[in-house]
């Protein structure tokens, strides 16, 4: 393709790309597709001759879209927004178009500038301290886009076991690293999300994984009970993880508790994940829901869930920069400039070394929209969301589970688990509305995320009317008139399954269960839409959290007892 057709079709793209955005509404939410429906479709090999890139496009439309979820679509309300905007794509088109590797400030100057520059003008913009600032007064700190919160609490875990390790060195100057790995212990609340355990592993570190209160926020006393527990028996607190905006009900955990507990350690990072909450506090309104703040030592928050940034562009301040880099340091010959004592290479401040022009699109959003258009965004929003909250509470089936702050409704009919599995999968399984599940203290619940750009009322209209509809199906279901009843011999009795002998080791991620009724009434798996697979048919229990103590939305598990079937393509 050379510049004259990149052109034609260029154009070509950017009214498809619209015609879609435009087109969503008329669109199922979910794909109903089978795993490997497109391997079947395309050839088994790599065509050897050139293709022409109308027929490109044709199979765009025959074979990818149908497989494809719809997440800009103003009835996915699952997970938390994906987020995106016309001055994102825009920007991620010139940095393609560029086409830099900014690994220093030498491999490209403006590309490590500007993500200095616009760390500090986002990072002022919802408060942060200036410590966390480049251009703060005397200040150490600074900020990078990296491309998950996976990423920066691994790259801050990877920091604080370096200052713990030169800390314990100070007492055993020649023993290796690696023998200081098993006293290690980090600490994160259950309402973490699991990257915080993934991080862990990498680290070859422990994690102690704490109990919040009634309302899913982290405490001081219980963190502080629980260090010292394990300081009494040899180990070494050396991390802890706190949310602001929890994935499985947008809990804040208390940061005016847990900050002095940490900093009453000698050697103990405080990192902060507002992943998605964090975005909220561009709205000043909202900002004491970040009070405590002063104590982290490293904060995130991702741009590309709810700021209009397209995905990946996670933002990570740290209070000390040094602490940060000298933990991720190497810096060969072939890397090496002449500036380096006067610039800020990016590739020190994380695991990759070749970085995108990440910072393009984060500068048109802000630009384009104005703080006080994300501002609007973010409290439209969360209006929607309170209004949503009203409904829910309005119908007497219905209870909420969460404190409403944000953009997060938690809900459940009342009744049992398994009401609320099936109502789920109902709602899902129509294609016109998607949500996914969690569990809050201990209850199977329903998330309701407002997530489109342009969400309105009238998708918090449809949306209960959905919800509504589904749910008087279910709780009364239509009686079937003159069915012949074959005769049958007696039924055998089957003796209940000892409970203790049934339990999930590890947890399910995206797991819900369906009683085996209603597995045998579907047609197919493909009908049981929920955002949950594997498919669980266990017995019929009415409740889950005696079998699966924690999170289904954030957490990962096997499963132990051969009574737990997984479900294939037949029972």
């Amino acid at each position: 393709m050379d510049s004259a057709e990149f052109r034609v079709k260029g154009k070509e793209m950017v009214d498809y790309i619209c015609d879609y955005l435009d087109g969503l509404g008329s669109r199922r939410v979910t794909p109903n597709v089978e795993p490997g429906y497109l391997r079947r479709l395309l050839p088994g090999e790599a065509p050897q001759q050139p293709e022409e890139w109308d027929s490109i496009m044709r199979d765009v439309d025959d074979k990818i879209m149908p497989g494809v979820t719809h997440w800009q679509h103003p009835r996915f309300n699952a997970y938390f927004p994906s987020g995106n905007s016309f001055p994102s794509i825009l920007g991620d088109m010139l940095s393609d178009a560029i086409g830099c590797i900014g690994f220093s400030w030498a491999a490209s100057p403006a590309c490590s500038e500007l993500e200095n520059i616009v760390m500090d003008w986002f990072g002022r913009a919802i408060g942060l301290p200036d410590e966390f600032l480049s251009s703060g007064k005397n200040s150490k700190g600074g900020g990078a886009i990296e491309a998950s919160a996976s990423d920066c609490i691994l790259v801050s875990m990877l920091a604080a076991r370096a200052q713990v390790i030169r800390y314990l060195k100070e007492d055993q100057p020649d023993a290796e690293d690696s023998v200081f790995l098993p006293k290690l212990v980090a600490y994160c609340s259950r309402e973490a999300h699991s990257c915080v355990e993934k991080a862990a592993m990498i680290c070859m570190v422990k994690l102690r994984v704490l109990d919040p209160d009634d309302k899913c926020s982290l405490r001081g006393a219980t963190l502080r009970k629980a260090m010292e527990e394990d300081e009494a028996e040899g180990l070494v607190p050396f991390f802890v993880s706190c949310t602001l905006g929890s994935t499985g009900s947008c809990s804040f955990d208390n940061l005016v508790e847990v900050g002095p507990v940490c900093r009453s350690f000698p050697c103990v990072w405080m990192h902060v994940d507002g992943a998605y909450g964090g975005n909220a506090f561009i709205c000043p309104e909202l900002r004491p829901l970040m009070a405590g703040i002063h104590f982290a030592d490293s904060f995130n928050t991702n741009p590309n869930k709810w700021l209009l940034v397209s995905f990946d562009c996670s933002c990570l301040w740290v209070r000390d920069r040094i602490r940060l880099t000298s933990a991720l340091v190497v810096d060969p010959l072939y890397l090496q400039h002449d500036h380096s004592d006067e610039a800020i290479d990016y590739r020190h401040w994380g695991i990759q070394l070749s970085r995108r022009f990440r910072s393009l699109k984060l500068w048109f959003v802000i630009r384009r929209y104005g703080i006080a258009g994300l501002q609007a965004y973010i409290r439209n929003h969360i209006r929607l969301a309170k209004a949503f909250e009203e409904l829910v509470r309005k119908d007497d089936r219905f209870e909420v589970h969460n404190d409403v702050r944000l953009g997060l409704v938690c809900f459940r009919l009342k009744g049992t688990d398994r009401l609320n599995q099936d109502l789920l999968a109902s709602i899902n399984g129509s294609g016109k509305l998607h949500m996914i599940p969690s569990l809050v203290r201990g209850k199977y619940i329903i998330r309701y995320c407002v997530v489109a750009e342009h969400a309105s009322d009238a998708d918090i209209d449809h949306a209960w009317e959905v919800i509504q509809k589904h749910a008087t199906e279910l709780l009364e279901p239509s009686v079937e008139k003159d069915v012949p009843v074959p005769v049958k011999a007696a039924p055998v009795i089957p003796t209940k399954p000892d409970p203790s002998q049934r339990r999930l080791s590890r947890r399910l991620s995206f797991t819900r269960s369906v009683s085996r009724e209603v597995f045998k009434r579907s047609m197919s798996r493909s009908s049981l839409h929920d955002g949950a697979t594997p498919i669980i048919v266990p017995d019929d229990e009415d409740n889950i959290n005696s079998d699966l103590e924690e999170d289904v939305f954030s957490s990962s598990c096997t499963i132990e007892d051969d009574r737990l079937a997984i479900v294939e393509e037949k029972e």
